[in-house]
């Protein structure tokens, strides 16, 4: 979703949306609350809060700052076996979830969209003071979307179904779409709310109940929603939430017997380790959202107005912080060196700061880890020949921010052009031609996403069906909407989400055939 927000931010563009509104048409925002209260810390089960069962706790950190928020209940092997075994219970037959209307559990979620917009400012605050994301951002794509998200799988509850199949013989055939059972959710810290509602919302409008990990690094959103789950009327044992770490609650949920779905975004190193949980213990269903180091491809003869500002965005969105970040731009030859003078300049008026300013367009790195990270792989793109045209460096001393940095003359084999890096360092190669590109942006393990900037619509298409990735954007990006799924090739992933595809992943399909007695003659 991209919009021109030139009133709001009117030293810079932001797109976030493929149209450009008029200023009367632009979003207003409210200020945020730069001091949100934390309401929940605890680990939620069966519709109550409650502490760890070994009373440890972790810290979640500011990131502009460092400084700690607040101490969180550290979710275990223990509490993830409490919260399966109440969402156990919560799916059983005759439970009050089982025998709900497939239109009230649509009614639910339509619920709790209206709560998170009522308490959208706050969600907003929370989201940026945890995750360091600007607030503009956090308000105006991830709350937008999240909610969206909710309402759009709330129209699905009462409207995914089976067909009837004509089979040879007296017999009527017919097929049901059937909740899976208990469904283990693990989310990452980039996108905190919105990664629960593409979660949430595909499970919960089937008829699926949930155990649910966020982030160790930003579980502060999501634990606000899941009092609202409880607010807007979902039954005890439905959406159980436990904040903790990977090796532990993580590994725990990927591992359970009880759990018959794993749906997990993330790194492909642990994508890996959570399918060889999920196969090792009872063959779980599985669903997975991991790495990308995704080709974006301009030719010569794109709007380079166009081309230049969405690549932008399109690399720097998050801190550059997204899995499908256009962080390979090939630009054709003739017209290389124009997009890289225009791309530095517009890096060096990218605003960085404070995120809860609507002045900025970009805040911290979410923690010191990735930080630190982010400036190791700067570093070997320096030591191995590409050409440091802007930034490279930690900007300030206090919290997590790293300068925008664009790096030109790379080659495919430097690590820059290989590792995902995670954060606003752009890199920028030159091609010759169309098959000499296609070959380049698909060599590489990752397979999540692809851009082509062209006025040429015979040679979008055909690069459309080059490119090796779940989603090809021409012309834009960055564009998810609910409506369209989102998934990888290679070791980018396993299934897809959103969309009516993102329904199989949580529905097991029964053939029901009925012997049809025949009158006797």
């Amino acid at each position: 979703m991209f919009h021109r927000l030139s009133k709001l931010l009117p030293s810079k563009s932001i797109r976030l949306n493929a149209v450009s509104l008029s200023s009367a048409a632009q979003p207003k925002v409210p200020s945020p609350e730069t001091n949100p209260t934390v309401k929940h810390t605890g680990i939620f089960i069966n519709n109550e809060w409650l502490k760890s069962v070994s009373g440890k706790t972790f810290q979640t950190k500011n990131p502009s700052t460092g400084e700690v928020i607040c101490d969180v209940q550290e979710g275990d092997k223990a509490d993830v076996d409490l919260a399966v075994k109440a969402a156990k219970i919560a799916f059983k037959m005759g439970s009050p979830w089982r025998t709900m209307n497939a239109s009230s559990r649509g009614n639910l979620l339509n619920r709790l969209a209206d709560l998170m917009e009522r308490d959208r400012v706050y969600l907003a605050s929370l989201e940026t003071l945890d995750n360091g994301k600007p607030y503009f951002m956090s308000y105006v794509a991830d709350l937008d979307l999240a909610i969206k998200c909710f309402r759009y799988y709330a129209g699905w509850a009462d409207k995914n179904h089976g067909k009837t199949i004509p089979i040879d013989g007296n017999y009527f055939s017919y097929t049901r779409h059937e909740p899976i059972g208990v469904c283990g959710q693990i989310i990452p810290w980039n996108f905190p709310l919105l990664m629960q509602a593409w979660k949430l919302g595909p499970a919960l409008a089937m008829g699926n109940t949930v155990v649910m990990k966020p982030a160790e690094q930003t579980p502060l959103t999501a634990l606000y929603v899941c009092d609202l789950i409880r607010e807007a009327g979902f039954p005890p044992g439905v959406v159980n939430l436990i904040p903790g770490f990977g090796p532990t609650a993580g590994a725990a949920i990927a591992s359970h017997l009880d759990v018959s779905k794993i749906a997990f975004t993330g790194s492909t190193e642990v994508g890996h380790r959570i399918m060889q949980a999920a196969a090792q213990s009872n063959l779980k269903r599985i669903t997975l959202e991991l790495g990308g180091k995704s080709p974006n491809i301009v030719f010569k003869d794109a709007d380079m107005d166009l081309a230049v500002e969405t690549s932008h965005f399109g690399l720097f969105f998050n801190q550059g912080q997204c899995c499908c970040a256009g962080s390979r731009i090939f630009v054709e030859s003739s017209a290389y060196n124009d997009f890289v003078e225009r791309s530095v300049e517009r890096a060096k008026n990218r605003t960085i700061g404070n995120p809860f300013s609507l002045e900025n367009e970009q805040g911290p790195q979410v923690d010191e880890e990735q930080m630190n990270k982010i400036l190791s792989l700067i570093e070997s793109g320096k030591k191995e020949g590409a050409k440091l045209l802007c930034g490279g460096k930690r900007e300030g001393s206090k919290g997590y921010y790293i300068q925008p940095t664009v790096f030109a003359d790379v080659k495919d084999k430097m690590t820059i052009a290989r590792e995902e890096i995670f954060g606003p360092v752009m890199q920028i190669l030159k091609f010759n031609s169309i098959e000499e590109v296609i070959e380049r942006a698909n060599s590489t393990e990752y397979g999540l996403a692809a851009a082509v900037f062209t006025r040429d619509i015979e040679k979008a298409m055909y690069l459309t069906q080059g490119l090796k990735a779940g989603t090809v954007w021409v012309n834009c990006y960055d564009v998810l909407e609910a409506q369209s799924p989102f998934g990888g090739y290679k070791k980018s992933g396993i299934g897809r989400e959103l969309g009516e595809y993102g329904l199989q992943a949580y529905t097991e399909v029964k053939t029901v055939t009925v012997r049809v007695p025949q009158k006797n003659s």
